[in-house]
């Protein structure tokens, strides 16, 4: 096993949906991390209790892969927790996914600690922090919330919108903490950024929720209404996460509007590709 993959253990459970779910695992005292980074984890399917206490007889116990399988997952906690936690979705088919839903209090997964992804706040040089704008779809919240529990983050900008996009309101996940998050990191620091939260849900109607997808009320400047600010060429930090779709026509969209790919720790915009 290599130097850089060590044992977590899962430490809880909470599930949103039948396709969503978070876990917190152990953190490994030698592990850093920058928010909005991502790492690799792994599973041995045959190792999780689920199979484990499958009645012998059960073919399904027989099965169950014996090999370690990795994925990459950002991450949804402070790079200053005592645990990390994710997001996942359950993909049917998916190797990984449709074993990690079988995911028990106890049961042992592999971390590798070298974090990956350039989707941190540090990448911005020019345009300097003022307004940033953080677009999500799904299980693409996770970097996000890590950044929105790091206190560096509500000292430079002056303004922080988070728009989250799901398909349906239970869809909607974490929506408590996002509400708690101005009292709980904003109250310690000297004038914190004021965080405007966009839910949006595009297959139902939901009160208080917009209800295009995000490509759309951009162009059409419905989100910039909702928010109270306008996308700047000057001021605006934009980043992007979750589905490839979203993450492609955004940004489209958003050059449209004028706004330029981050390159070089220069330009607005910033995406991660690891989906």
């Amino acid at each position: 096993m290599s130097d850089n993959i060590q044992t977590v253990t899962v430490l809880s459970k909470t599930t949103w949906t039948p396709n969503l779910f978070s876990f917190t695992v152990s953190r490994p005292d030698s592990f850093k991390f920058t928010a909005g980074q991502f790492v690799r984890l792994g599973v041995n399917p045959s190792q999780l209790k689920y199979y484990q206490q499958t009645d012998a007889s059960d073919e399904t116990a027989d099965t169950a892969l014996n090999e370690d399988v990795f994925r990459a997952y950002s991450i949804v906690s402070s790079p200053f927790d005592e645990v990390i936690e994710f997001f996942s979705i359950v993909i049917p088919d998916g190797a990984f996914t449709s074993q990690l839903q079988h995911l028990q209090v106890g049961d042992e997964l592999l971390l590798n600690t070298m974090p990956f992804g350039f989707l941190t706040l540090a990448r911005y040089q020019k345009p300097l922090p003022k307004d940033l704008w953080l677009l999500a779809t799904g299980t693409g919240l996770a970097p996000f919330l890590s950044m929105l529990q790091d206190l560096k983050t509500w000292e430079d900008y002056e303004h922080i919108v988070l728009a989250y996009s799901a398909r349906s309101l239970d869809e909607l996940a974490y929506v408590e903490k996002i509400e708690s998050l101005q009292e709980d990191f904003g109250t310690l620091v000297d004038n914190p950024a004021k965080l405007i939260f966009i839910p949006i849900v595009t297959r139902e109607p939901v009160d208080g929720a917009l209800s295009e997808r995000l490509p759309k009320l951009l162009l059409e400047g419905t989100l910039q209404a909702r928010a109270g600010i306008a996308l700047d060429i000057d001021t605006t930090h934009v980043m992007l996460c979750g589905n490839p779709d979203m993450v492609e026509d955004t940004k489209e969209a958003l050059k449209t509007l004028g706004l330029v790919m981050n390159r070089r720790g220069e330009g607005n915009i910033a995406v991660e590709n690891y989906w």
